[in-house]
């Protein structure tokens, strides 16, 4: 089992082949997802988490997923996938998503868990920008965000088609050049 980053009792870890049934588990669990995760329509054609897993184990430059741990038990995930903003790849950022199982929110975990992709990215990578969003109305995960260390752009207006209507989004974003 591969740990890519660890403070005090937060860690990231590399996703096992054993772990895509908890993954899935999660991904259908409400409570897991909250309000902010419930997705009415779903992709089509997409990969399964299984035959990405086969492919690269969910864990690339541009794109993958780990475990969050605390206290050495799995208590969420975290995503990224590429955002490019110009013709070339040096104009490619990298977006997060994160999802935490209820008993481990309002204790830091999120904010440990993001500031330490970022590190991870940046020092793994070539990224100059990671970034992140979430909707207007979180404001823990707006929180966490900034104690991770990203600074709020703005608002997205109508951005994410979630529960059967349009919600803003408000943009966060570290760059490779921040403290």
């Amino acid at each position: 089992m591969s740990t890519l980053a660890t403070d005090g009792p937060v860690s990231l870890r590399s996703v096992q082949q054993d772990d895509l049934a908890l993954l899935d588990r999660w991904r259908g669990d409400p409570e897991h997802e909250s309000t902010y995760g419930n997705f009415l329509l779903m992709h089509r054609g997409r990969t399964t988490k299984q035959e990405r897993w086969n492919l690269d184990g969910l864990l690339s430059e541009t794109a993958g997923e780990v475990l969050i741990f605390l206290d050495d038990e799995p208590v969420g995930a975290m995503q990224w996938h590429p955002q490019r903003y110009g013709p070339n790849e040096g104009s490619t950022a990298v977006n997060l998503g994160i999802a935490i199982t209820p008993s481990a929110r309002g204790r830091g975990v999120g904010s440990r868990a993001q500031r330490l992709l970022a590190d991870y990215l940046f020092q793994h990578t070539l990224v100059h920008r990671v970034e992140a969003s979430t909707d207007v109305t979180n404001l823990a995960e707006q929180r966490a965000l900034e104690r991770a260390g990203f600074t709020r752009e703005g608002v997205l207006r109508g951005a994410q088609f979630r529960l059967g209507e349009w919600h803003d989004m408000v943009s966060y974003s570290r760059l490779r050049t921040d403290p």
